[in-house]
């Protein structure tokens, strides 16, 4: 059935201007619509059951815009994800669908004025992550505009995994302002998964401040003129035993003392497992079980017989082979570490923390022989 005379006319007259994006509230039957002179509404009228209706205003603003009558194409929202629609995002966003919006949000050459669009036509949390994820989106004019939305949003988020996500993207420069910063820390002392942000996007200029390592102006001169040379191993220690170095340590065991979730259990060994990576191949070694003892077990044989970045520092600083077994370790110990207990049991909280003690009791260990303890 054919649009009410009424709506017909109207929208073509709306489509005959330039419009930047249309949105559609169907709780209230209204066509708002996005143009370089502001917003205007269109209230519409039915003159079918409500849902038909909308489809077919979807499919005349799909056939002015593209000049396909049926409407955005359904077999499209299995792939708008993966950022493979990357032509006419601008008309996508006149379509009055909320697929078409994610398509834009997700296309590869998404840019700051087409963000502003898709963010009026879809203010959500899953967008701005997305969007703000695009360096052209966080150095523009939205970039501070989708960090205030999602540090607003941080206390009703109930995803821990989503929260550490926000929080490392709104921690990139320039778009929030010390005193937010400051929150947004002492907010972690409730809920760590913010805290697990904090280590990914600021692992060296997190708010908490350690003294050096004990052995720090031992080390000082061997390890800075090797890691002047670019040894990858000399480096990490040199920035561990430092001052920021040891507040990362501080942060990490702290979180992993009482973790309430698995995601944050997931996101806080990666992080850590990135922190300490030296890009060694050996960190991605597949092993058929990621257990923690396979882990020492293999790290052991290459201290045993050190080569290349390792045998360098070894042969300068031997009296340092235990803390570079515990950096190694850390490095090995992703996600992957707890996939088998995780794809077993859904526990959190204090049940979660019995049943991954035998893991978390070495990472102990070796996270208090890089703090001197």
């Amino acid at each position: 059935m054919p649009l009410s005379a009424e709506d017909d006319l109207r929208l073509n007259v709306l489509l005959a201007n330039e419009v930047q994006a249309i949105r559609i509230d169907e709780g209230s039957m209204i066509l708002h619509a996005l143009s370089p002179r502001g917003e205007a509404k269109l209230k519409l009228n039915p003159n079918e059951r409500a849902d038909r209706y909308l489809r077919n205003v979807r499919e005349a603003l799909s056939g002015h815009i593209l000049g396909s009558p049926g409407g955005y194409p359904v077999y499209i929202k299995r792939w708008t994800r993966t950022g493979q629609i990357n032509t006419r995002l601008e008309d996508l966003l006149c379509l009055g669908e909320p697929e078409a919006v994610v398509a834009v949000v997700h296309a590869e050459s998404l840019t700051d004025e087409l963000a502003r669009r898709a963010w009026w036509c879809q203010p959500t949390s899953d967008n701005a992550r997305r969007m703000l994820a695009r360096p052209c989106v966080a150095s523009g004019e939205m970039g501070p505009v989708l960090a205030e939305f999602l540090v607003e949003f941080l206390p009703f988020e109930e995803d821990p995994a989503h929260a550490m996500e926000s929080v490392r993207l709104v921690l990139q420069p320039g778009l929030i302002d010390h005193a937010t910063r400051e929150r947004l820390w002492h907010a972690g002392q409730r809920k760590n998964a913010l805290r697990v942000g904090f280590l990914a996007a600021t692992p060296d200029d997190l708010p908490e401040t350690h003294p050096p390592h004990p052995a720090d102006a031992v080390h000082k001169d061997r390890l800075g003129a090797l890691a002047a040379q670019g040894n990858p191993l000399a480096q990490r220690l040199q920035g561990t035993l430092s001052a920021r170095g040891q507040a990362f340590l501080a942060v990490a065991q702290s979180i992993l003392e009482k973790p309430a979730t698995q995601p944050v259990v997931a996101g806080l060994l990666n992080v850590m497992s990135a922190r300490f990576s030296i890009g060694d191949p050996h960190e991605h070694l597949e092993l058929r079980s990621r257990e923690i003892d396979e882990i020492h077990a293999d790290i052991e044989a290459r201290l045993s017989a050190p080569e290349g970045h390792i045998a360098e520092v070894l042969a300068k600083l031997p009296e340092m082979r235990d803390d570079i077994a515990a950096m190694l370790t850390l490095a090995r110990c992703n996600e992957a570490v707890v996939t088998q207990v995780f794809a077993h049991s859904d526990a959190v909280g204090s049940v979660m923390r019995r049943q991954i003690k035998p893991l978390t009791d070495h990472l102990f260990r070796h996270l208090a022989r890089l703090q001197g303890r």
